[in-house]
Formats: structure tokens, sequence, C-alpha cells
């Protein structure tokens, strides 16, 4: 399996952080979705997502703090999904957006 310029993180050796708020994304044909992020590493995230998403789809997704970032969904089952950033985020942005989601709780 090629990982091509995805940021590769499938042996999860960084931890996902628990986390619980709403972002907005866009899907395949600018579809827009409503994701509850429930977890999230600097590699990707888990989401809730009540329209219907496939392995392969690519999107667009609104973090605050991060701004738009794209990946790719890895995984959808039973309304959850899993998204693998296109890019990885930066360490420092990524805490700062922890900070700001575990603010707005």
């Amino acid at each position: 399996m090629a990982a091509s310029n995805l940021a590769y993180a499938d042996d999860r050796q960084l931890d996902r952080e628990e986390v619980h708020f709403r972002a907005r994304a866009t899907g395949p044909g600018g579809r827009p979705l409503r994701f509850l992020v429930v977890n999230i590493s600097p590699h990707g995230l888990m989401t809730r997502c009540e329209e219907a998403v496939a392995a392969g789809d690519l999107v667009r997704v609104q973090l605050p703090v991060v701004g738009t970032i794209f990946g790719e969904v890895r995984w959808a089952l039973g309304g959850r999904a899993g998204v693998q950033f296109e890019r990885m985020i930066d360490l420092a942005p990524y805490y700062a957006l922890l900070s700001a989601v575990v603010k707005g709780r």
C-alpha cells in the first residue's frame, strides 16, 4: 500500500486526543458536510458525520486555529469516519488547536 504524500502514520505511534467539537467540511463535488470531531492527532481525525462519506473521498476541513486542511477518508462505518490529513499539522498550531477546543467546551 503506497502512502503517497498523505501524512502517513498508520502505526498510531502518536496518541489521539479525545475532543468534542463541530467543524465544517466539504466533500466531493463541494458537498457540505458537518463533522463532529471526536478525536484528533497531527495526522488525522475521527468524526461523526450524518452525511454519507466513503473511503477514498477527499475532504476539506475547517479547523480552529489551523484553518483549512485537506484529507482523505480512510474508512467509514456507521456514521463515523477516519480522515488522514494530506500533510501533518505542525505541533505548535496543533497544540493551539487543542487549547482552543478545550476552552470552547
